[in-house]
């Protein structure tokens, strides 16, 4: 009989995230790539048992994610993910609590509530499928699409500017933001893994392209022959160079930032920007951020910035503690039918 003090530790695997029911997105959707990662990723992550993980979603293509991984799951409404999650990781701080959502969902009706997600700096793991696309309304610009973007909703193009999710979520505080491609699986397997090792609010953005409504929104970018000139790779203390044979780089002028080329003999690697992930400013990710919509600049993908602060699940907590050695623990009928109560005959 095995001693009951040598506890086997069981390694799972991708397959135990796979749930029971039929994936049902449209074939060769971007999602698929998505869902792959994520349960190829988890078993890296997640060093509790599965009845410890939560996946909460809203309203979208993306947000059928909770039915498709073998963990817990809540199916919210449209743009409130990041508010029931928030209530969800504040009622059990045990739990790894992640978000899956659309640029619709999150950006325009949900606006409000990531906001303030990144601000309090919850500890919540979101992951933004953007395809700058409704996609399971079949096809209206969202806040993501390029201005000009001819749909249903915009039959003469867009007039509206487009947000940037990337610096929304600097801005807003998030402490850990990043972005990744759904076709790159090894790039986007290792943003995950950074987001799920993150203490606090981190935001992974994932292009993902919908080929039903909005196919080839980031063809620059997987595209074999024009991907390695459009996509600038963000590795922590190493400089900004791309291209093919990696002979361009970002430079910045004061702070705004030049494409320098490293084979005219003016420049060196020594002369380019080199990336600093954990800087206690803002800044330099900022600048990132906003280079993504200059078409003369290639794409950041990787981590633009990841610093540490206190989480809004972890002060309250903190809180609950203090006053609860302070006053005791409370009384919730006296609370309910105290004083300030009265009754209606």
């Amino acid at each position: 009989m095995a001693n009951n003090s040598e506890v086997q530790t069981i390694k799972l695997t991708a397959k135990d995230y796979k749930s029971d029911q039929d994936v049902r997105w449209c074939p060769g959707c971007g999602d698929y790539s998505i869902l792959a990662q994520v349960q190829r990723t988890l078993p890296d992550i997640i060093e509790k048992e599965k009845a410890k993980v939560v996946w909460v979603s809203g309203i979208g293509c993306s947000s059928r994610i909770p039915y498709y991984i073998n963990t817990y799951g809540f199916h919210g409404i449209h743009g409130r993910a990041p508010a029931i999650a928030t209530g969800v990781k504040v009622a059990n701080p045990e739990l790894d609590v992640w978000v899956a959502t659309g640029d619709g969902d999150l950006l325009s009706i949900g606006g409000n509530h990531f906001i303030h997600t990144c601000r309090r700096n919850v500890d919540l793991k979101i992951l933004l499928f953007n395809n700058r696309i409704y996609g399971l309304t079949k096809g209206q610009y969202s806040p993501t699409s390029e201005k000009g973007k001819i749909t249903k909703t915009s039959p003469y193009g867009s007039v509206d500017y487009p947000f940037n999710p990337i610096s929304l979520a600097i801005g807003s505080g998030a402490t850990f933001v990043a972005r990744a491609i759904d076709v790159n699986p090894k790039h986007l397997q290792e943003m995950i893994k950074r987001a799920g090792g993150h203490k606090g609010t981190a935001f992974l953005e994932i292009y993902q392209n919908c080929n039903i409504f909005n196919d080839g929104a980031f063809s620059l970018l997987t595209d074999k022959d024009t991907k390695d000139d459009n996509i600038l790779y963000l590795e922590h203390g190493k400089p900004m160079v791309f291209g093919k044979d990696l002979d361009k780089g970002i430079k910045l002028d004061g702070t705004k930032p030049i494409i320098v080329d490293l084979t005219t003999g003016s420049f060196t690697k020594d002369d380019i920007l080199v990336h600093d992930e954990f800087s206690a400013e803002p800044i330099l990710a900022m600048i990132l951020a906003h280079i993504t919509d200059d078409p003369a600049f290639p794409t950041p993908i990787g981590v633009f910035r990841q610093i540490q602060k206190e989480t809004y699940d972890g002060a309250i907590a903190s809180q609950i503690d203090f006053v609860t050695e302070k006053r005791g623990k409370g009384d919730l009928k006296k609370a309910l039918f105290g004083a300030n109560t009265w009754e209606v005959n």
